[in-house]
C-alpha cells in the first residue's frame, strides 16, 4: 500500500473509531462527494459531506470497521454498528485525489430496515443543515 494511502487510512480510521469530526473535516479534499442511501444524486462540498459524516459516526452505535481492500487510491472499508437496535453492515468505497484526502465517497449500507432508522435520525438534522445554509447564503 502506497504510504500517503497508507496515513490517510490510519488517519480515518482514528477520527471514525474516537467520533473525532474535526479530524475528519482533516481528510477532505475542497470538494468531496458523497453518494449515500437514499439520495440519488451525490452530495457534494465540503461543508455539507462533513456535516453528514459527523452526523454518521454519532448516530451509529458500535460503528467499526473490520475490512479494508485497497486497490491504487481507493480503498473499500467494510463496517458494522447499529440503529435502534438494528444491526446494519455496510461499504465505504473512498477514493483519494492527488493530494491524499478523500474525493469521493460512495455508502452501500443494509438491511433495509436499518437503513429507514438511520434515516429517521439523519433527515431532520440534514434538512436543518441545509435550511441554515439557504438562509446564511
Amino acid at each position: 500500500m502506497d504510504a500517503e494511502v497508507a496515513a490517510f487510512s490510519r488517519r480515518w480510521h482514528e477520527a471514525v473509531a474516537a467520533r473525532d469530526v474535526d479530524g475528519l473535516l482533516e481528510l477532505l479534499s475542497d470538494e468531496p462527494t458523497l453518494g449515500a442511501p437514499p439520495y440519488w444524486q451525490p452530495l457534494e462540498g465540503r461543508a455539507l459531506v462533513h456535516h453528514l459524516l459527523g452526523i454518521i459516526v454519532q448516530t451509529i452505535d458500535g460503528f467499526t470497521y473490520h475490512r479494508e481492500w485497497v486497490n491504487g487510491r481507493e480503498l473499500a472499508l467494510e463496517f458494522r454498528g447499529s440503529v435502534d437496535g438494528l444491526d446494519l453492515q455496510g461499504i465505504d468505497l473512498v477514493t483519494l485525489d492527488e493530494a491524499g484526502r478523500l474525493s469521493n465517497l460512495d455508502v452501500m449500507i443494509r438491511p433495509l430496515n436499518a437503513v429507514e432508522a438511520l434515516m429517521k435520525h439523519v433527515r431532520p438534522r440534514m434538512l436543518a443543515f441545509l435550511e441554515a445554509q439557504a438562509s446564511s447564503g
